[in-house]
C-alpha cells in the first residue's frame, strides 16, 4: 500500500464543515501529489456516488470513494476532523475520514489493496489507534499497514491481502456438516471498492462472535470468485446483502434467503444472522421458496428509505420496462403514417390482405406491429411495478391486472393501480408462514393463482370502473381543451419534463402524453408534441449557454455542452443532468422557465406529433413543423438567457463552489434508450 498514501495525502486536522469541502480538501492533496488530473472533475464523480447512497458509516467514518477518469492511479486520502462531518451515518457525524479514489480501469491488484483497507475499519482498535495519532507520517504508516494494530480478542487475527480474490471465509476449522448454522453470503455495492468489502467483514466478524460459519462472496472490483456449489448446498441459509443486481442469482434457489441493502450489513450483521437462523429453523431443514426472500427495492429496508422512496423506485421500474415497447411500437407507427399516410390505421390486417408490391401493405405491416407492441404498454408497467414490489412472483398478476386494465378501458392510470395492488397482494401471501411441504410450489403455482384472482376481482369488480370513469372523464376533459386552456395545459406539462430531468415527474408527463397515442386525437397529438418540445429544451439550453459564455462554465462542463447538442436534438432531456447536478438552483428553475414557454407555444401553434421518440428526426412527422421549431427555440433561447444572467451574477464557475453530483455526457448518451 506504500505508493497509495503518504504523509501527503494526511490531514489530521481537517478544517471543513461539510462534506463537500472536505472531498475538495483531500482531493486538492491528490492533485499536488499528481494522482488526480481535474479536480472538479474527480468530485463531480465522487458527489454523484454519493448521491446513490450516502458513505457515512457508524463509528464516525466517512468513506467518499469513486472510480473516476480523472485519477491516474489508485490513492487514499485521510483526514481527521476535530467537529465532526456528517456524511449520512445514523449514529452521526464522522471525524475519520477516507477519500478514495480509483482510475476507470484500474487494475485488480491495486484494488484488493484498497478493499483490504475497507475491511480494517471495521476493526475499532484501529479507528482509535488512527483517532490518537499526532504524526502525519505514523498516520500514512498505520493505513498503510506498517503499525498493525492487535485483533480484537477473539478474532483470528490480521486478513491477509493475498487471499483468493472474491470469497472471505468467515471459520477455518471444522467441515459444514459439523457447524451449528452454516451460512454463504454475497455483498456488492455500486462501486466495489469499499461497501462491498467492509460488509463482508462485518458478517464475518458476526458469524465468528456466534459461532457461525459463514463464507462471503464479494462481487467488488478486486474480482468474483463464485461460491463453491458445495458450500452452497451444504449451507443452512443465504444472506444477500447488495445495491447492485446479485450475480447469479439463482444459484441460491430454495434456500432460506435474507435480502437487505449493503449497509445493513455493515450496520447490524447480528440482526441478519439471527433472521436467517430463524427462517432456516422454520424451513425444517428443506428447501424453502426463493420467493419467500423479499424483492431488493421492498427489502433494502435502510432507515432513511420512507414509503415514499420505494413507492418511487417501483413505479420508475415498471416505467423503465414500459420504455422499449413505447420506443419499438411508436417507431414503427410513425415510420407506418410516414410511407402510408395518416389513414393507415384503416387498413385490414396484413395476415389475410399483404401485397409484397404495394407501398400501403408494408405500410400497414409497420402499423399494426407498432400497435401490437403497444398493445403491451400498460400491461408491461402493470406488470414490472408489481416485480419491483415482490420481485418475480409479482409479474403474473401484473400483467394480467394491466390486461384487464386495458379490457375495462381504464388506461395507464388502470396500469398503475394494478400493478400496486399486485405487488401488494404477492408480498401480503409471502408474509403467510406456510407448511416445508407447501414452500417448493408458492412461487410456480400457488402465488400465482391465488395473487391473479384476487386482483382480477379487484380490477373487474371494485376498481376497475371508478378508475376507468376518471380516465374517460380526462380523456374528455383534454378533448375539449383549446385556446388559453391548452396553453395551460402545456405549461404544466413543460414544467414537468424539465422538472428532474428524465427522472419520475419527467417520465410521468412522457408516459401521459405516450398513452394519448393509444387512441391518437387531435388533443393527444398536440400533448405529445408539447411533451417532446419540451423536453428537448434543457440540453439544448446547455450547449447554447456554454457556446455564447463559455467563460461560465468549468472545462468538463463545456465539454459536456457539445455532447448536449446532439442530446437534447435527439430528446434526450438527461443531457442536462450534469449541468443541473452540479447548479440545481440555477439551471433547474431556468430550465422549467423554458420548458414552460415551449410547452405552451406547441399547444398554441396547434403542433401534433404521432411519434413517441426522435426529436429532430421526427419532423416530417410533426403537424406545424415550423412554428414547432420556432416554439423549441424560443423555450432554448429562453432557459439559456436565464442560466446565463443567473451564473455571471455569481461569477464565473468554479469560485469556491463544491462540486455537486453529476454525470458524464459519455455515460448521459448510454442511457438514452431509456430517455424521455
Amino acid at each position: 500500500m506504500s505508493e497509495l498514501i503518504t504523509k501527503e495525502l494526511v490531514d489530521l486536522d481537517l478544517s471543513a464543515e461539510t462534506k463537500e469541502a472536505a472531498a475538495r480538501s483531500l482531493a486538492e492533496r491528490m492533485a499536488a501529489a499528481g494522482r488526480v488530473t481535474d479536480i472538479d472533475g474527480f468530485l463531480a464523480d465522487v458527489a454523484a456516488r454519493e448521491a446513490q447512497m450516502p458513505t457515512g458509516l457508524d463509528g464516525g467514518i466517512g468513506i467518499p470513494h469513486c472510480r473516476s477518469e480523472h485519477v491516474t492511479a489508485p490513492t487514499l486520502a485521510f483526514g481527521r476532523s476535530g467537529r465532526g462531518i456528517d456524511f449520512g451515518a445514523p449514529d452521526g457525524p464522522a471525524d475519520l475520514i477516507f477519500l478514495i479514489a480509483a482510475p476507470a480501469g484500474a487494475d485488480d491488484a491495486h484494488l484488493t489493496i484498497l478493499s483490504s483497507l475497507a475491511r480494517r475499519l471495521m476493526d475499532a482498535d484501529f479507528t482509535s489507534a488512527l483517532r490518537a495519532e499526532r504524526d502525519t507520517a505514523a498516520a500514512a504508516a498505520l493505513i498503510r499497514g506498517e503499525q498493525p494494530t492487535p485483533p480484537p480478542a477473539g478474532a483470528a487475527g490480521p486478513e491477509p491481502v493475498a487471499e483468493p480474490r472474491g470469497t472471505e471465509a468467515a471459520a477455518s476449522s471444522g467441515s459444514p456438516a459439523s457447524g451449528p448454522l452454516r451460512l454463504v453470503a454475497v455483498t456488492s455495492c455500486p462501486t466495489g471498492i469499499a461497501h462491498t468489502y467492509m460488509a463482508a467483514e462485518s458478517l464475518r466478524k458476526a458469524a465468528e462472535a456466534e459461532g457461525v460459519e459463514l463464507v462471503v462472496e464479494t462481487q467488488g472490483s478486486a474480482g468474483f470468485s463464485r461460491l463453491d456449489p458445495a458450500v452452497i448446498a451444504a449451507a443452512d441459509g443465504v444472506i444477500l446483502a447488495h445495491d447492485v443486481q446479485v450475480r447469479e442469482k439463482d444459484r441460491f434457489a430454495g434456500k432460506p434467503t435474507v435480502d437487505v441493502g449493503v449497509k445493513a450489513a455493515i450496520n447490524r450483521p447480528a440482526e441478519l444472522i439471527a433472521e436467517v437462523r430463524e427462517k432456516a429453523a422454520r424451513s425444517g431443514g428443506e428447501a424453502t421458496a426463493p420467493a419467500a426472500a423479499p424483492a431488493p427495492m421492498d427489502a433494502a429496508g435502510e432507515p432513511g428509505e420512507h414509503f415514499g422512496t420505494r413507492l418511487r423506485k417501483w413505479l420508475m421500474t415498471g416505467v423503465s420496462y414500459m420504455v422499449p415497447f413505447v420506443a419499438a411500437g411508436g417507431l414503427l407507427i410513425a415510420l407506418a403514417f410516414a410511407i402510408g399516410g395518416y389513414k393507415i390505421n384503416k387498413a385490414p390486417s396484413v395476415a389475410e390482405h399483404f401485397i409484397w408490391t404495394d407501398h400501403s401493405s408494408w405500410a400497414a405491416l409497420l402499423f399494426q406491429i407498432g400497435a401490437a407492441a403497444f398493445g403491451f404498454l400498460v400491461p408491461i408497467l402493470a406488470g414490472y411495478i408489481a416485480y419491483g414490489m415482490a420481485d418475480r412472483p409479482g409479474l403474473v398478476p401484473g400483467i394480467v391486472g394491466g390486461a384487464i386494465a386495458v379490457t375495462i378501458e381504464a388506461g395507464f392510470l388502470g396500469g398503475l393501480v394494478a400493478g400496486l395492488l399486485a405487488g401488494a397482494v404477492v408480498m401480503a401471501i409471502q408474509r403467510v408462514d406456510v407448511p416445508p411441504v407447501l414452500r417448493g410450489i408458492m412461487p410456480v403455482v400457488v402465488i400465482p393463482l391465488i395473487s391473479s384472482a384476487v386482483v382480477g376481482f379487484l380490477m373487474f369488480v371494485v376498481v376497475g370502473k371508478p378508475i376507468a370513469s376518471a380516465q374517460s372523464a380526462l380523456t374528455d376533459w383534454l378533448n375539449g381543451l383549446s385556446g388559453a386552456n391548452a396553453a395551460l395545459l402545456g405549461i404544466v406539462l413543460g414544467l414537468m419534463m424539465c422538472f428532474d430531468l428524465g427522472g419520475p415527474v419527467n417520465k410521468v408527463a412522457y408516459a401521459f402524453a405516450v398513452g394519448g397515442l393509444t387512441d391518437a386525437t387531435d388533443n393527444s397529438l398536440k400533448i405529445m408534441a408539447a411533451v417532446m418540445a419540451a423536453g428537448m429544451v434543457p440540453p439544448l439550453a446547455m450547449a447554447l449557454a456554454t457556446t455564447v459564455r463559455g467563460r461560465l462554465f468549468t472545462q468538463a462542463e463545456r465539454e459536456n455542452g457539445k455532447a448536449a447538442w446532439v442530446l437534447g436534438a435527439s430528446f434526450i432531456s438527461e443531457g442536462a443532468i450534469p449541468f443541473a447536478a452540479a447548479d440545481p438552483l440555477r439551471v433547474i428553475p431556468s430550465a422549467m422557465a423554458g420548458g414552460a414557454v415551449t410547452g405552451a407555444l406547441s399547444m398554441t401553434f396547434g403542433c401534433t406529433l404521432r411519434a413517441p421518440h426522435g426529436g429532430m428526426f421526427v419532423v416530417p412527422l410533426i403537424g406545424q413543423p415550423l412554428l414547432y421549431l420556432v416554439a423549441i427555440a424560443a423555450g432554448t433561447a429562453v432557459t439559456a438567457g436565464l442560466v446565463i444572467v443567473l451564473k455571471g451574477m455569481r461569477g464565473t464557475a468554479g469560485a469556491g463552489e463544491p462540486a455537486a453530483a453529476t454525470v458524464t455526457a459519455t455515460d448521459t448518451a448510454a442511457k438514452a434508450p431509456a430517455a424521455a
